[in-house]
């Protein structure tokens, strides 16, 4: 059973995922340890949110049942190297939330076959809405992916995949948040355009953007038939719709994908 979690770094996802962490009550958080090289952000999650100042990475590393990895990925030789031998003596179920950096990457740094699981959360996590996904390096016991699924569901949704579909995974929900709000505000624009103020046009289509989610998700309905039961004939919404299809909307969204893939298969 896993009762402590320490993180190694307190950048802004790690702090996203310690304040769902604590405000859902996933754990108490005085068991949530966390070190990060500038004392005043682990400072900062102390006040907060009450959770224990780890003196060390060394130190987490030895007496956490997890360790999440939240550091930048340049770091991770030298971090590895440093805590490699305390990890595999202590055993612990590893998290890395990294951007490109796959289970068997990790591996080959700590030189042991370690129980990791790679973890994809977004900026949205800040909200407590992220969509995160999770592969790991071996088969999970059911009592870990438990505890998996249940820490990054207290800061949005999260779902398994193969690791092959991380890069895909990467572009589909951590850019697309991005995508979203250059959508909002274009649409808040627009109605400045044509007298609104722009706050309250921002809290209009935000707010919009979430709801249309938010139905597609809790519905089961696909998004073109929600889109027909919007549009009535000759009306104002298929008038709209009609100029974005003209102006290329799903070509643009395609080619932003693709580009995003490109990117990330050089990287």
């Amino acid at each position: 059973m896993i009762k402590t979690i320490g993180f190694i770094g307190a950048g802004n996802m790690a702090g996203a995922i310690i304040k769902g962490m604590v405000r859902a009550d996933f754990m108490n958080a005085e068991n949530i340890f966390v070190f990060d090289l500038c004392e005043e952000k682990t400072a900062a999650l102390k006040k907060e949110c009450g959770i224990s100042a780890a003196e060390s990475a060394k130190d987490i590393a030895a007496n956490c049942d997890c360790v999440v990895l939240a550091v930048k990925p340049i770091a991770f030789p030298s971090l590895l190297a440093d805590i490699k031998d305390i990890l595999k003596k202590s055993d612990p179920l590893i998290i890395s939330i990294a951007a490109g950096k796959t289970t068997e990457y990790i591996t080959s740094l700590l030189e042991y076959d370690a129980l990791i699981a790679r973890v994809m959360p977004n900026i949205n996590a800040k909200a407590g809405a992220a969509m995160c996904a999770y592969c790991s390096s071996k088969p999970l016991a059911a009592n870990v992916t438990s505890f998996i699924e249940g820490l990054f569901n207290s800061v949005g949704r999260i779902i398994p995949i193969g690791e092959d579909m991380f890069p895909l995974f990467s572009v589909i929900a951590g850019c697309s948040p991005a995508y979203a709000y250059m959508f909002i505000d274009a649409l808040a624009r627009a109605a400045v355009k044509h007298g609104m103020n722009k706050k309250v046009a921002l809290e209009i289509s935000a707010q919009a953007v979430l709801g249309s989610a938010k139905l597609i998700l809790e519905s089961g309905e696909h998004p073109w038939e929600l889109i027909d039961q919007v549009c009535s004939p000759g009306g104002t919404t298929i008038e709209g719709l009609a100029a974005l299809q003209d102006c290329g909307l799903d070509s643009a969204v395609r080619r932003a994908v693709d580009a995003a893939i490109d990117k990330d298969s050089k990287i």
